[in-house]
């Protein structure tokens, strides 16, 4: 930035009503800019409110659109810090991860819809379209609403990776974002099937929100079996960059991998790393 462009913002701030004092504080703010994982986002901005506290001066900007938005901003220089709420591809090697946490994915209904379990190939099967009524599974008469996860969102790929489908096989009714929108859609829908973060589905559940977290393989889907590694279909949590963490960005890894947030993790319901 040039001196004159320096000295112009300078003076837009003063204009607006901000001291000069404010104004040389806050051009001397740290930043560091977070984007992705809707998933990690809640968490992450958290962490952050903390880290902020204990580094006066220091701004951390988290931003979503999902873990295809992280790579690409990191990889871009558009974000210091991406968010990817898996583990990274052999064709991202050439980032630099660190997981922060755990989390697992569950298949969700409406809490009235009387269906506790469903195996892998029926899952398949329904969201092929192939089963369209619950009734064929065990259920009421009533046609499933079948919602999945937007193109660039990590849970759809591992949700694909697990039920050996791909995304032009599905047959879906509802496409939805952040996992708040997939379990704001099932409990608003007593016919509706979606999948989304065990976290943030058994907080959810929790704090009575309508809906059911299904079992996989007989295993119930809650934070304790996915801390176990019995639950079948989890996660990492990263956090990656272009190039090695380096300053800030750094302190922030560490701060983010030690015991100081492990109580803000659980309360996000994902499992701390050791």
């Amino acid at each position: 930035m040039t001196k004159f462009k320096i000295a112009t913002w300078l003076g837009i701030l003063l204009l607006s009503g901000i001291t000069y004092s404010q104004t040389l504080a806050i051009a001397s703010q740290e930043k560091l800019v977070i984007s992705g994982s809707s998933t990690m986002a809640p968490l992450v901005a958290e962490i952050g409110k903390r880290f902020e506290n204990l580094h006066p001066g220091t701004r951390v900007d988290v931003q979503t659109g999902g873990s295809s938005r992280g790579i690409a901003d990191t990889v871009n220089g558009l974000a210091d810090i991406g968010m990817v709420s898996r583990a990274l591809k052999p064709q991202e090697h050439a980032l630099h991860g660190a997981t922060i946490a755990h989390d697992g994915i569950t298949m969700i209904l409406h809490k009235d819809n009387p269906i506790d379990e469903l195996s892998n190939e029926h899952i398949r099967l329904i969201y092929s379209g192939v089963i369209t009524n619950w009734k064929t599974v065990g259920g009421i008469d009533a046609p499933i609403t079948v919602v999945n996860k937007a193109e660039g969102r990590s849970t759809l790929e591992l949700f694909l990776q697990y039920f050996q489908l791909s995304n032009r096989m599905i047959r879906a009714h509802v496409i939805i974002g952040d996992n708040e929108q997939g379990i704001k859609t099932i409990a608003g829908n007593p016919h509706a099937i979606g999948y989304v973060s065990v976290g943030t589905a058994q907080y959810d559940a929790i704090h009575e929100v309508p809906i059911k977290l299904l079992a996989l393989h007989h295993v119930p889907a809650t934070l304790e079996t996915v801390q176990a590694g019995t639950f079948p279909l989890s996660r990492p949590l990263t956090l990656v960059s272009k190039n090695p963490f380096t300053g800030l960005a750094q302190t922030f890894i560490d701060f983010s991998r030690s015991p100081a947030v492990h109580d803000l993790i659980l309360k996000q319901y994902f499992v701390p790393i050791p």
